[in-house]
């Protein structure tokens, strides 16, 4: 692959937005294999529970005001890996059962733009239960042109008036990763950033991923009068940044807002946006901005501006979310786009207790402090954290060693409470392609507190699910298991195969020779 280094391209025309659109649709859920793409900050259970909590909430706010009978659509726009999707929807069954209450029908719509994500959700056995209870589907969306939604299983086009419910739409990672215009603001005047492209090394041009890494944008300026015409749609934020910024490159997101009104046209009565991203929804943070950094991470990443966003949907009388105090790593928004916003009390209610009180993104920060910190901690804070986290799998992978070397010392309400905790983390657990195996893991605590049943089923699920021979220490806590079970033959085989795969371990040698009689 070449790049023009002469050609110049408007911001949302350069090349690449098309490397990032061919990038996704080659690879897929590939994409976030091992965290290739960052997934995990906004598609935890932590961040899942305060978005089920929050369409609990709307869901209550409708039932409230009499809107009963028809279903509340939630989108989910760029849903990748298809995990926030599964939380949310895990989380609002319960919330949904464990309340027992009228509310309206909902369906989960998960949409992105590669046909092969669509397929590999269809597949997927986490997914699979939601679909056959007519809770979850499908569809294709372009955010750039789409009009419409065409769901896959229930065979409906949902056009423009066809919702009787407002529109619920939930779009994380999403601002920051679709087409962009760049403007810059200087002395009361808008200018045009375009780009050319040039790479910093020789490029393979089959590899989109490549290219985007190598990728090194030169800026060029042009005056461009047109922002400020009042017929310009937005014409009162561009005013608002001629007024109040200086020396500030600006992320303007034209696609972004009108992908919002298509979508908004597909209903009668609004929508409410739940958002996270890295993104600035305080004018302040733009001044003084520098020309943007494409973050490299397989495809790339910009900052949202949530600024525009949100000043604009308010312009058309919504009611606008974000926390009070400063975000670090996500910011989380929820805007309100519905005739009289502020009477959806339970939704404003859920924003409160679940992301301004404490929410995902200050559990992310003590996270990242809590994993450097994981050798001094005791089993109950330990405990403490995981509970907080929803049960999440990534806190027990990181910290199963540090609580195999505390079961010693543990009580016998720890010990119940640590098994109990490997149950809901399982039942609440979304199989993706990963470097860590959980069920090994999970079986191999389990052997320790001599809990041989429940440990022989994860050691069992790990053997069949991995290609690989099992290690001899595996195989002989498989032996184990049986014995303490009463199924001598099977540990007799599984001693006899541990030998096998370690032929000088003495310990493996002793259960031999005491299991046979040899």
């Amino acid at each position: 692959m070449t790049g023009n280094k002469e050609q110049q391209y408007r911001f949302s025309e350069a090349p690449i937005w098309e490397l990032q659109r061919t990038y996704y649709e080659e690879q897929g859920l590939k994409a976030w294999n091992n965290d290739q793409v960052p997934q995990y900050i906004t598609s935890n259970p932590m961040i899942a529970t305060a978005y089920a909590e929050m369409i609990f909430g709307f869901l209550q706010d409708r039932a409230g005001q009499g809107h009963l009978s028809e279903t509340v659509t939630i989108l989910e726009l760029g849903a990748g890996a298809g995990r926030l999707a599964f939380h949310v929807l895990k989380n609002l069954c319960e919330i949904v059962d464990y309340a027992d209450i009228p509310l309206p029908p909902f369906r989960y719509v998960m949409s992105d733009l590669p046909s092969k994500n669509i397929s590999s959700w269809q597949q997927h056995p986490s997914l699979l239960p939601y679909v056959e209870q007519g809770i979850l589907d499908f569809a294709r969306f372009d955010a750039v042109q789409d009009v419409e939604l065409h769901l896959v299983h229930a065979k409906l086009s949902i056009r423009p008036g066809d919702l009787q419910q407002p529109l619920v739409i939930v779009a994380n990672y999403f601002f920051d990763s679709i087409p962009q215009e760049l403007i810059y603001v200087d002395e009361g005047k808008i200018y045009e950033c375009e780009v050319s492209i040039q790479y910093s090394a020789e490029v393979d041009p089959d590899n989109p991923s490549d290219a985007l890494g190598k990728i090194i944008p030169q800026y060029h300026y042009r005056r461009a009068a047109s922002y400020e015409e009042e017929t310009y749609p937005y014409h009162d934020v561009i005013t608002l940044y001629q007024q109040k910024l200086e020396d500030s490159h600006i992320l303007f997101p034209v696609v972004g807002l009108t992908c919002l009104e298509r979508l908004a046209r597909l209903s009668t009565e609004g929508f409410v946006l739940l958002t996270a991203d890295k993104g600035d929804h305080r004018l302040e943070n733009w001044e003084f901005a520098e020309p943007p950094l494409l973050i490299h991470h397989g495809s790339f990443s910009l900052t949202a501006n949530y600024h525009a966003i949100e000043h604009v949907l308010k312009q058309k009388g919504a009611h606008s979310i974000f926390t009070s105090h400063h975000y670090k790593n996500l910011n989380i928004g929820c805007i309100l786009m519905l005739p009289t916003p502020l009477s959806y009390t339970n939704t404003r209610l859920g924003y409160k207790r679940f992301i301004e009180r404490f929410g995902p993104d200050d559990f992310f920060s003590m996270k990242e402090w809590m994993d450097q910190q994981l050798d001094t901690m005791g089993l109950q804070q330990i405990l403490a954290f995981w509970r907080l986290g929803g049960y999440d799998a990534e806190w027990f992978i990181h910290s199963a060693e540090q609580i195999s070397e505390l079961l010693l010392g543990a009580s016998d309400e720890e010990m119940l409470d640590l098994q109990r905790g490997i149950q809901l983390m399982w039942t609440g657990y979304y199989p993706m392609e990963q470097s860590y195996d959980l069920s090994l893991d999970a079986g191999l605590l389990l052997y320790e507190m001599d809990k041989f049943a429940e440990a022989l089923g994860y050691l069992e699920r790990s053997m069949h699910a991995s290609t690989e021979e099992p290690l001899a220490s595996v195989l002989y806590s498989m032996a184990i298991c049986n014995y303490e079970l009463g199924a001598e033959a099977a540990a007799l085989e599984y001693a006899r195969r541990a030998l096998a795969a370690e032929p000088d371990n003495e310990v493996v040698l002793e259960l031999l020779t005491a299991l046979s009689g040899e």
